[in-house]
């Protein structure tokens, strides 16, 4: 079996430096089926999440992820839940705003697309 883990750390090193540096450039990881909610509000379809997700109000981001957690999210198809916890730093901001999300990872090919993906900023 492919190690879940190894994927899903590949997968969010990835999604995290290209959201942080180049947003636009994470249309490649979803599809017209893939769902993003963000902040419970549900985006539908590749255009309209990268729309959302490159007219965010700040100039300068960073995530540093604190806990990663993957499971096999079927038995029949190699998909994944990916578990993301962190911190977001948003625009050199000293108190950075606690974040989690959860990604559904579909096979396609030799790599994977993300069919869902729920946001949330985790206030306390």
């Amino acid at each position: 079996m492919t190690d879940i883990n190894a994927i899903a750390k590949q997968f969010t090193d990835f999604y995290y430096t290209t959201f942080d540096t180049n947003r636009a450039n994470l249309n490649s990881l979803y599809r017209p089926e893939s769902m993003l909610s963000w902040e419970g509000s549900p985006i539908m379809g590749v255009n309209a999440i990268v729309e959302k997700i490159t007219g965010l109000p700040f100039a300068k981001v960073q995530h540093r992820v604190t806990t990663l957690d993957a499971q096999p999210s079927s038995p029949s198809v190699a998909s994944l839940l990916v578990s993301v916890t962190g911190l977001l730093v948003i625009d050199d901001n000293e108190n950075p705003l606690q974040f989690s999300q959860i990604f559904q990872l579909i096979p396609d090919g030799s790599s994977y697309y993300v069919y869902n993906d729920i946001f949330r900023l985790n206030y306390g």
